[in-house]
């Protein structure tokens, strides 16, 4: 999307310039009541308010003003149009401290990036939605987060919203997509209703493939197959394919993205529609197409490529294990003479159980911070706010289940299932759903991060999904922070799980920072079934340092029976350390005073 921000004042430009690191804002401005001015620090512009709007109305999808929300209403209000035409206007305090939302919530998807931006400030969404206060689902707006596209009358879909604020029946019929949106408290309000039955229609919307239905959302299900001749012309594929679609009542909102033979992998007309429509390729070899069924074989097409089938084989591999082709092929040549209806093009399609937009899609890996809500960072919270789905170990989602908007899901899981985790988010996030993945403390420190990139780049670099990690403040830190400032020189931090780890290399670890006198932390120290490894750490440790070496242990630290115990290194009391104990060990400039646990950085 492309947005611009407008202060009011020289005493929005910090905040002005935290909105510019947003996706959402492009462009920064400060209104001034006399003409263009030179560009301050090449970031900010000066410019009359006026200028400004008119110049950018029509062609952003958000504007954002910073002050007065009056001022705001008296400069957009000769600009407005409709509903669906009009861009999003949010406007803040120059504080960053109230949030409000006046134009566009629907369309311009303004309510969720108000959520964002309230999170990124710490600020309060002042909300006057209807759905708001009645925790229902926004149907003219929630496809977007499930990376749907909608079609149909804004009139229509009005009278329905209308609908719904009276309290009237609303129905859904969904034949394609993502089926999760289900699982969300605000879908409750919703009634599920077959295909056939219309009867409710004037109260109903789609989720579906199709179209002749009005008030419809097109999850991206449908894999366009395509054969060609050689340099067969833009013109001529487009036409066709558009043709095919109408005369099967398939809307190109559904389109996943085309699918053909490697040898197109320098066909200039599809390759331009491809970049022209954000649908992308999946080419497959001659060997992978001929190993698939399909109802019209060629011998013709055999000769030429080595495969009986191109379209209808290549759509088919495309949409995957599951997947039917919905339409067979059909064949259009050129009629017209003419340089730019040249060629001929087979087009077939087929359906996937799963929609497909990688390009819409994002992962975001949140740090959630060792436990209470109050320690997760603002960056965190804006990631938590635009994914419509949460993955994660049910005990960590719990800690952060607070914060989770009605329309959001959560997915949870068990401790041990990390990678079945990071593969469901990579999967929904190709689908093109915003996932947020949790992990506590910072995903970074023994976290979701490094698996979730491990396994993003198995997928094919230009398909892949974003992906963003965000920090959180590790229990280690939070450990140190109770107890005073361990870790104020040189320090590190060794989990003693030998489950992904061998002892060996461990033991090794520990050897070497006892020799080089760092502070230690130790994760993961104990559990049920690791009962000797803790023993032998600190038998290591008392090889390198004196048996009175202060030593922090930190239980269910950021938590609600959180704790915080000094010992020395030969009292330490083995027996009551387990999995959510953390153990800081000094190193020989260390000291415990008056209960203050102290690393000396050297200043004195």
């Amino acid at each position: 999307m492309k947005g611009i921000a407008i202060g009011f004042s020289d005493t929005s430009r910090e905040i002005l310039k935290r909105l510019i690191k947003t996706e959402f804002i492009n462009e920064i401005y400060i209104a001034s009541s006399y003409n263009k001015d030179k560009k301050i620090k090449g970031s900010i512009e000066v410019l009359k308010p006026e200028q400004i709007l008119r110049e950018n109305w029509d062609k952003v999808d958000l504007i954002l003003f910073v002050g007065s929300i009056g001022a705001s209403i008296r400069l957009i209000t000769s600009l407005l149009t409709f509903k669906d035409k009009d861009p999003g206007v949010i406007v803040i305090d120059k504080k960053g401290l109230k949030i409000v939302p006046i134009i566009g919530s629907h369309q311009s998807n303004v309510q969720n990036i108000a959520f964002q931006i309230s999170n990124l400030f710490g600020g309060e969404i002042i909300e006057t939605n209807n759905t708001v206060d009645k925790n229902i689902l926004n149907i003219d707006s929630f496809g977007y987060q499930w990376g749907w596209k909608r079609s149909g009358d804004v009139k229509d879909w009005s009278k329905l919203v209308i609908k719904q604020a009276n309290n009237k029946d609303i129905f859904c019929s969904q034949l394609s997509g993502n089926i999760l949106w289900t699982n969300s408290e605000a879908s409750k309000t919703i009634n599920q209703l077959s295909y056939e039955d219309d009867k409710q229609k004037d109260s109903i919307f789609y989720i579906s493939k199709f179209n002749n239905c009005k008030n419809t959302w097109h999850p991206p299900t449908l894999w366009i197959g395509l054969g060609c001749e050689r340099n067969t012309s833009k013109e001529l594929i487009e036409d066709s394919l558009q043709d095919f679609l109408e005369t099967n009542n398939l809307s190109p909102l559904s389109i996943a993205g085309f699918a053909t033979i490697d040898l197109k992998k320098d066909e200039e007309a599809i390759l331009k529609i491809s970049k022209e429509k954000n649908w992308p390729i999946k080419f497959f070899t001659s060997k992978e197409l001929s190993k698939i069924k399909i109802p019209n074989p060629s011998n013709v097409v055999s000769n030429e490529v080595g495969t009986p089938s191109v379209a209808e084989a290549a759509c088919i591999l495309a949409a995957g294990e599951g997947s039917k082709l919905l339409k067979e092929k059909k064949i259009f040549k050129s009629i017209d003479s003419t340089k730019n209806r040249s060629g001929a093009v087979t087009i077939s399609v087929a359906e996937s159980k799963n929609q497909y937009s990688p390009s819409s899609g994002e992962i975001h890996v949140i740090g959630s911070g060792p436990g209470d809500i109050s320690y997760l960072t603002n960056d965190a919270k804006k990631a938590l706010s635009k994914c419509s789905i949460w993955i994660g170990y049910k005990m960590y989602l719990d800690l952060i289940k607070p914060l989770k908007r009605k329309d959001q899901v959560l997915i949870e899981s068990n401790l041990t299932e990390e990678r079945e985790r990071c593969e469901k988010a990579i999967k929904l996030a190709e689908e093109g759903i915003k996932v947020a993945l949790i992990s506590s403390g910072d995903s970074g420190f023994y976290g979701m991060a490094g698996l979730l990139l491990e396994l993003i780049q198995k997928v094919n670099r230009d398909l892949r999904p974003l992906f963003e990690i965000h920090p959180g403040i590790s229990s280690m830190q939070l450990a140190a922070a109770l107890g005073g400032a361990p870790l104020m020189n040189d320090f590190c931090s060794i989990s003693l799980s030998d489950k992904l780890t061998p002892w060996e290399s461990i033991e090794k670890r520990i050897g070497g920072a006892l020799l080089g006198d760092f502070v230690i932390t130790f994760f993961n120290p104990q559990s049920q079934g690791r009962k000797w490894q803790l023993k032998r750490a600190i038998e290591l440790c008392l090889e390198y340092r004196p048996r009175n070496t202060p030593v922090l242990v930190g239980r269910q630290v950021g938590r609600e029976n959180q704790s915080k115990s000094f010992f020395n290194l030969d009292n330490i009391p083995l027996q009551d350390i387990d999995m959510v104990s953390i153990i800081i060990i000094g190193n020989s400039q260390t000291t415990l005073v008056d209960d203050i646990f102290l690393t000396p950085r050297g200043y004195l």
